[in-house]
């Protein structure tokens, strides 16, 4: 079993590169400059030292941004607005898990915040991602 995990997360960071353009093609999102410095040893991120914990960025991206630690080297960070509509009053998806849902009564989107996918459809756009990478007790989030 760890051996299956240990082969996931090193083909997750690999299969990610700052260079991804994954996004550009989505004609509902704009690609907002992001660029943050999360000191971990601070109390507001304090969960982020737990592998399977998540925090929200509120005033970041879009709609905001969910950080999650996958397992304390590897780090996703997606933009809380739902990329299959555009940024409405009620675009903004809310996490439960690992799963973000879009409140959105005409529509039942849900994705998983470890791949940024739909977990029903994956034809539909992913959750525009952004670039994740810890160094020491500091984690990176750009564009």
């Amino acid at each position: 079993m760890k051996k299956i995990l240990y082969f996931l997360t090193v083909f997750l960071c690999f299969s990610c590169s700052k260079d991804d353009k994954r996004n550009d093609n989505n004609p509902n999102l704009i690609n907002p400059l992001v660029s943050l410095n999360l000191n971990l040893n601070l109390p507001e991120y304090n969960a982020l030292l737990f592998a399977g914990n998540s925090i929200i960025i509120n005033q970041q991206g879009i709609k905001g941004i969910v950080v999650y630690n996958v397992n304390n080297d590897f780090y996703t960070a997606f933009d809380l607005s739902d990329p299959n509509h555009t940024p409405n009053d009620c675009s903004r998806m809310t996490i439960a898990g690992i799963v973000a849902k879009c409140p959105c009564q005409t529509d039942e989107n849900e994705y998983d915040i470890v791949t940024g996918k739909h977990r029903i459809n994956p034809d539909l756009y992913p959750m525009q991602q952004y670039f994740a990478q810890r160094t020491g007790d500091n984690l990176r989030i750009n564009n």
